[in-house]
């Protein structure tokens, strides 16, 4: 409701501005997804200018079109043929919808201030993971998201590599599917790693999580698991980073930390709630033995409870 009225207050200072906000607001979901979508299809130029809008959504409406042009390297007429690439009138018509998609959430998260109370940077910070999630849907692939669970479902074995933050991500998702009575381990040592990824085989799942993308070991882990012929998935919240390029299947999440977001909270949650989703996917779809090692499972924990 929030969007509809800002939307309409546009509308009343400008009709043509309200039109094309309308349009955007439409299609605002899908925006960040084209982008990933067409990426391989375009040319040097637009891929930088990909790359910038995916990693700086939120200073782009602050950049004119001769602006992003200068920090991309390129001409203003490719930044203009890049937004229509998109389905936009132009560059301005992009920036309207980038500034939808962010909506209201500059209102209320925005910087954390010194003289915040707790209570307002627990509100902040709760509307941050609202974002993020919201953000994450618009970016996530459908389709990938179905190919990863089922190639997770069938695997004989399945590895998930993770580092620092994204050490907690990957053992969560290999303890859900250890409760799912599938052969799942968590792999949070980087010589571990090399050495786990070295015996994967063509009935195997590496799994490799990284926010940015561009952790060595990670993208190692995965090149390693892809020579013995083992599906790889990665979920990160860039797609031009290394570990993209070393995955079969790229999971995206869409996260703009803060410099206060050390801990990097709202990609976390964007994170498990992916491997949640394939979890429940697994167990609405798994066949009786699966069920059985649910069951058993549950059974076997009920001892460890007063």
């Amino acid at each position: 409701m929030k969007f509809i009225f800002i939307l309409l207050t546009v509308f009343q200072n400008n009709g043509i501005i309200m039109k094309n906000i309308f349009i955007m607001g439409r299609t605002m979901e899908s925006t960040a997804h084209k982008i990933r979508k067409l990426y391989p299809e375009m040319g040097r130029a637009e891929k930088k200018i990909a790359d910038y809008i995916l990693e700086n959504s939120r200073n782009i409406t602050e950049c004119s079109v001769t602006e992003l042009a200068k920090i991309c390297g390129c001409g203003d007429a490719t930044v203009v043929r890049f937004s229509r690439r998109l389905g936009y009138d132009g560059f301005q018509a992009l920036k309207i919808g980038i500034a939808g998609e962010l909506g209201s959430a500059s209102t209320i998260s925005g910087e954390i201030k010194k003289d915040d109370s707790c209570y307002e940077i627990f509100k902040k910070r709760i509307n941050d993971i609202s974002v993020s999630l919201q953000s994450t849907e618009s970016v996530l692939d459908e389709a990938a998201l179905e190919n990863a669970a089922k190639l997770i479902m069938n695997a004989r074995r399945i590895a998930v590599f993770g580092l620092g933050n994204s050490a907690a991500i990957a053992m969560d998702a290999a303890h859900k599917f250890l409760r799912l009575g599938l052969d799942a381990q968590s792999c949070t040592d980087n010589h571990m790693q090399a050495i786990i990824a070295s015996h994967l085989d063509r009935q195997s799942v590496a799994i490799g999580i990284s926010h940015s993308g561009s952790s060595k070991d990670i993208v190692d882990a995965l090149r390693l698991s892809k020579i013995g012929n083992a599906a790889t998935i990665c979920v990160t919240n860039y797609a031009a980073s290394p570990i993209v390029e070393a995955a079969d299947i790229a999971l995206f999440t869409k996260s703009d930390e803060t410099k206060h977001s050390i801990l990097g909270m709202s990609s976390r949650i964007a994170q498990l709630t992916i491997f949640d989703a394939i979890y429940t996917y697994i167990v609405i779809n798994s066949d009786k033995a699966a069920v059985q090692a649910i069951y058993n499972t549950e059974v076997a924990l009920q001892n460890k409870k007063y």
